[in-house]
C-alpha cells in the first residue's frame, strides 16, 4: 500500500516538474496568448503565484519556476520519507 502511495506521489511530482519545464521553454517560442501556453498557465498559475508574490524578478528573469521545482522536490522527499517511516 505504501509503495502505491509513493508511486502516485512520485508521478505527481514528476508531472508538475515536467509542466514547469515545458512552460518555461515554451515561453521563449510561443505567444502568451497561444492556447497551449494558456492551458499551462491555468494549471501552474496557482502554484507559481504565491512564489511570485514573495520572490521579485531578477532583472528580466523570473526565478519562480526554479523555486517551485525545488519546493516540489523537497516536499516529495519529505512525503516519501514520512510514508516509509510508517
Amino acid at each position: 500500500m505504501i509503495i502505491i502511495i509513493a508511486k502516485i506521489i512520485s508521478t505527481l511530482a514528476n508531472l508538475i516538474i515536467l509542466l514547469v519545464i515545458v512552460d518555461s521553454i515554451l515561453s521563449f517560442f510561443l505567444s502568451p496568448y497561444h492556447p497551449v501556453r494558456n492551458a499551462l498557465d491555468r494549471v501552474l498559475r496557482p502554484l507559481l503565484a504565491p512564489i511570485r508574490r514573495i520572490v521579485p524578478l531578477v532583472g528580466m528573469f523570473d526565478l519562480s519556476p526554479l523555486i517551485l521545482i525545488i519546493l516540489v522536490e523537497i516536499l516529495f522527499y519529505a512525503l516519501i520519507s514520512f510514508f516509509y517511516a510508517l
